[in-house]
């Protein structure tokens, strides 16, 4: 491979715990955050949303950033009017309502449309009179913020729970023990404040998307007689909207028995509307466009994994996905481990990334030689496939590109 490098780029999740009365962590909120070191969101609106989307469910990964527990999102009115595509499956997160956002009838229907499919709403930042209370029966999950409202005013707030008694209630902005055991003795369930925990910043390193191609993909998508098959062929050529694909899987199928074991799965099991909405999402969130150019050697080196594979017997859609992997951690600078631990890959896709083993593990060592310029098994042969691969990856790309 050669020394061209494709565009990387840093992304940042806020995350502040929630504690239950017995000071466990019930759950977190998830933030937006510019940089490592950044102590509050600089953006609130659609664009923070995003990106916290994008990280968390794509990126970082949101069993990495949860545990298991729920994540409370802020969303805007674009996502909750539907304006803009909640992409997760219900079960992954609470959706918060801001405080800011106006509640009109067309916004309790899409907030009952919401709940209809399974989502767990909360109301932040709630203040009696704000005209939030026409979310009650809707909500779950009630958030108050102590620096905001008076003795008085979040008394009246938690009366609401005897016409409501399905909702919890959380004490936020806590800054003091005494805010904290006030929160605590007015019979608040939840509690979320800097006199508890302050927001810890989780970044991981991830290739930027293509814009051109998610602009591409998505006007694909919007067609009612889209091929599944294309479909894989624009994704399958983008390393970042693979593994972003992968990732998203992960988050879909969490607990399921099935491991996905190539994009085309990926693709499968996500189905082409959700597909759809992670794309628009990282066109909102103005992900950085990547040349041909800087991919083509993710390209080649996945490839050519296939291309020895299937001469071997092993499944080339395997070794397309085992290669990808390798040559994006590779390109990265991260560990195989850390790129791929999490995703649900196929025993002999993992077996063979992680530790080497297997035929597939055989094949990708063998590429990893022959680009290092070491002996192989394949000699001249390897190099004929080199030159399949690269004249594949050209035809690939150009033909994407021309569409």
């Amino acid at each position: 491979m050669s020394n061209v490098i494709p565009e990387v780029a840093d992304v940042h999740v806020g995350r502040q715990a929630i504690y239950d009365r017995q000071g466990d962590v019930a759950a977190y909120e998830l933030l937006f955050r510019d940089g490592p070191r950044a102590g509050a969101a600089t953006d609130g609106g659609s664009f923070a949303t995003s990106q916290v989307m994008v990280a968390a469910f794509t990126t970082v990964g949101v069993e990495e950033l949860a545990g298991g527990r729920p994540c409370f999102i802020n969303l805007t009115a674009d996502f909750l009017l539907g304006d803009l595509p909640v992409p997760f499956a219900p079960g992954h997160a609470v959706l918060e309502v801001l405080e800011t956002v106006d509640v009109d009838d067309r916004l309790v229907e899409g907030v009952a449309e919401l709940v209809a499919r399974g989502y767990v709403i909360a109301l932040d930042d709630f203040v009696p009179g704000s005209g939030h209370e026409r979310l009650f029966a809707l909500a779950s999950y009630v958030k108050v913020d102590f620096l905001g409202t008076t003795d008085a005013q979040r008394r009246a707030i938690l009366a609401a729970r005897v016409a409501h008694p399905h909702l919890r209630f959380v004490a936020e902005r806590l800054e003091t023990d005494e805010d904290v055991a006030e929160a605590k003795a007015l019979g608040f369930e939840l509690f979320q404040g800097y006199a508890l925990s302050r927001p810890a910043v989780v970044s991981a390193r991830t290739l930027s998307a293509s814009r051109l191609r998610c602009v591409h993909l998505l006007g694909l998508l919007m067609a009612p007689d889209v091929g599944l098959d294309r479909v894989v062929s624009i994704v399958s050529i983008d390393p970042a909207l693979s593994y972003r694909m992968l990732k998203a899987v992960n988050a879909a199928a969490a607990g399921a028995a099935h491991r996905v074991s190539s994009v085309h799965e990926a693709v499968v099991m996500l189905g082409t509307a959700q597909i759809r909405d992670w794309v628009t999402l990282m066109l909102v969130g103005d992900l950085t466009e990547a040349g041909e150019e800087q991919t083509a050697d993710i390209l080649v080196h996945a490839q050519l994994c296939r291309l020895i594979a299937e001469g071997t017997g092993v499944a080339g859609d395997e070794a397309f996905t085992a290669g990808l992997l390798d040559a994006v951690a590779s390109l990265l600078g991260l560990p195989i481990q850390a790129l791929a631990g999490s995703l649900p890959l196929a025993p002999a896709v993992r077996d063979g990334l992680l530790h080497g083993a297997g035929a597939l593990g055989d094949v990708l060592a063998e590429v990893g030689a022959h680009e290092r310029g070491a002996p192989t098994r394949g000699g001249g042969n390897l190099l004929i496939k080199h030159l399949a691969a690269l004249a594949w990856a050209t035809r690939t790309t150009q033909a994407v590109r021309s569409t």
